[in-house]
């Protein structure tokens, strides 16, 4: 099964070598690796895809924390979530087919970013299986294109654990708070 973790590290140089270097070494392949800084300049927050049955995501979760680096491991796989990704698909579009390729991405709510004479380039964000859609009704126009970039991930509603709140103790989730996704 896909496993969805959220770890919070310094934002030092190499951190990100070290953990795509545990998940090597265990032999798990990563399927989504999105890193960026959090609303504290001096901790990054990584969103890390990997599938591991039940046992196996403990070990990765415990390995994770053995690195000097990492503040704060979460599994999210199983948590009340919100999991996003985001793609631009460059598609072949000629005169004649320009129109059907703007109603499809329509129906899907990408929007166009980029016209050219030859191609339109579509943004799409929403969870994978609405990106891979959009992909697949798409290539009969032809794909020359295409970049992702990852799922990110966060709890719902006002559970939320930062790397300060973890690590000092301060640690206070309400069981009953749960928000829907718009």
């Amino acid at each position: 099964m896909m496993n969805t973790f959220v770890v919070y590290v310094e934002n030092k140089p190499g951190v990100l070598t070290r953990v795509a270097s545990l998940f090597r070494r265990r032999a798990f392949n990563i399927d989504s690796l999105t890193v960026g800084r959090t609303e504290k300049p001096e901790v990054s927050r990584m969103t890390i895809t990997a599938e591991a049955d039940q046992d196996q995501a403990r070990r990765i979760e415990a390995n994770l924390y053995k690195l000097v680096n990492v503040l704060l491991v979460e599994n999210i796989t199983h948590e009340p979530s919100i999991v996003r990704d985001l793609a631009m698909i460059k598609v072949a579009a000629t005169h004649e087919a320009r129109s059907h390729v703007l109603e499809l991405a329509s129906v899907f709510r990408a929007r166009v970013v980029d016209v050219a004479a030859d191609s339109l380039t579509i943004e799409i964000t929403g969870a994978e299986d609405k990106i891979d859609g959009l992909l697949e009704v798409l290539r009969p126009y032809g794909v020359l294109e295409m970049v992702r970039t990852g799922i990110v991930a966060m709890r719902r509603g006002k559970n939320t654990i930062s790397p300060a709140t973890a690590i000092h103790g301060e640690l206070d989730i309400a069981e009953d708070d749960v928000s829907q996704s718009v």
